[in-house]
């Protein structure tokens, strides 16, 4: 396929980059010019015109309407990132979304959430790499610390999953069914009241995402390094307003380019530390000894804490992580949840959140689709586009 093909495209810097130095290295070599880089983008008139209303309308009146084919005058919202009055009307949209949000999901769900909470959401294909696992630990280890400190100053959050295991994929519909059984812990738990609520809705799809995207104030980005060939989730949260917690994974490097490192929250290995990091001989089961919250939350899971009754439930599940751990979730573990601590002490500042929410709306006219299909057009196809 790649000798025989006129391009063979990268879909991020990092993934063209990537392709080059190793997948296509040889082949790379002797055919220097074929690789190319178009990163990923998604459209501004289903992610932002047709599934945020509200924001919309903002953005009409500040800007006219050329935005919707021209995503780049978004940069004209990053000097109002210091206008109090647009910074209000900005956090009334979020907070409308989120209010219709919290109802969707107390039907489909049964579960209350609270609008005024941070809502922190990952919405992707169930994988391994992707790490489902390592948030889902994270929240466990959260709420053990809690618990041993209720009254200490907690960042209300609800953390949203999302998403669909292929149907064979044993381990990725465990992970599933682990999420589900912390969900039903920490929801049952009393003292997560007005502090931690996990919800999983059922049935992912676009028309879901639609509903989550615009309400979300956190945008779970967190596979290892390496793993990820772009991502498009990022982009539209993004552009709806959410702040990123990631890895220098697929487009959240170019995210971070365009944002800048103050309006982003980056986290755990490189590309290059993940694969030096595996050739150097990686001891999971060192890492997790190395974490006391990782321990305990691994322990917890073991013993049966979150399967009563079927303490064997995640025993495949454990020794994996305890003696494989392919994706380095025990790894990266203590560096994620050191940076969800940094989150909670911005998110307590609202003017400060909204205003770098802002900031990445504003930089987000690199991610539009438009771009994209110009630069096949142009680089790729050589063809003039029609708009």
């Amino acid at each position: 396929a790649f000798v025989g093909a006129h391009r063979v495209n990268g879909v991020s810097e990092l993934h063209t980059r990537l392709m080059r130095e190793t997948v296509f290295r040889d082949l790379h070599a002797l055919h220097p010019e074929k690789i190319t880089n178009e990163t990923n983008g998604v459209t501004p008139r289903r992610w932002i015109h047709n599934c945020n209303p509200g924001l919309r309308g903002l953005l009409d009146e500040t800007l006219g309407q050329n935005w919707v084919t021209n995503l780049d005058e978004l940069e004209r919202l990053a000097p109002l990132a210091s206008d109090a009055a647009f910074l209000e009307r900005f956090a009334a949209v979020k907070h409308e979304n989120k209010v219709r949000l919290a109802a969707y999901l107390r039907e489909q769900t049964g579960v209350d959430i609270d609008p005024a909470a941070m809502f922190d959401i990952q919405i992707k294909r169930i994988h391994e790499y992707k790490r489902q696992l390592m948030n889902i630990l994270e929240v466990a280890a959260l709420w053990n610390a809690i618990r041993r400190a209720p009254d200490a100053e907690w960042s209300p959050r609800v953390r949203i999953f999302g998403g669909k295991a292929a149907p064979g994929y044993a381990k990725a519909k465990m992970i599933i069914k682990l999420i589900n059984d912390i969900a039903a812990t920490v929801n049952a738990d009393p003292l997560m009241q007005g502090r931690l609520r996990v919800v999983y809705p059922a049935d992912y799809n676009v028309t879901m995402a639609e509903q989550l995207i615009p309400a979300a104030d956190l945008s779970e980005q967190i596979s290892t390094a390496g793993m990820e060939a772009s991502g498009t989730g990022n982009m539209k949260f993004g552009m709806n307003g959410a702040l990123t917690v990631g890895t220098l994974d697929g487009a959240n490097v170019e995210i971070r380019e365009a944002v800048g490192d103050d309006n982003i929250f980056i986290f755990g290995l490189t590309a290059e530390q993940v694969a030096q990091r595996r050739a150097d001989g990686y001891s999971p089961s060192d890492a997790i000894a190395a974490s006391p919250a990782l321990s305990e939350v691994v322990a917890q899971i073991a013993s049966g804490t979150f399967s009563p009754g079927d303490a064997n439930r995640y025993a495949a599940l454990v020794d994996d992580l305890r003696h494989h751990d392919w994706f380095l979730v025990a790894a990266d573990f203590d560096a994620y949840h050191a940076c969800q601590r940094e989150i909670d002490v911005l998110w307590r500042d609202p003017a400060e959140w909204t205003a770098r929410a802002v900031r990445n709306v504003a930089q987000m006219g690199r991610f539009s689709s438009d771009r994209t299909i110009r630069g096949y057009s142009r680089d790729i196809w050589a063809v003039d586009p029609v708009f």
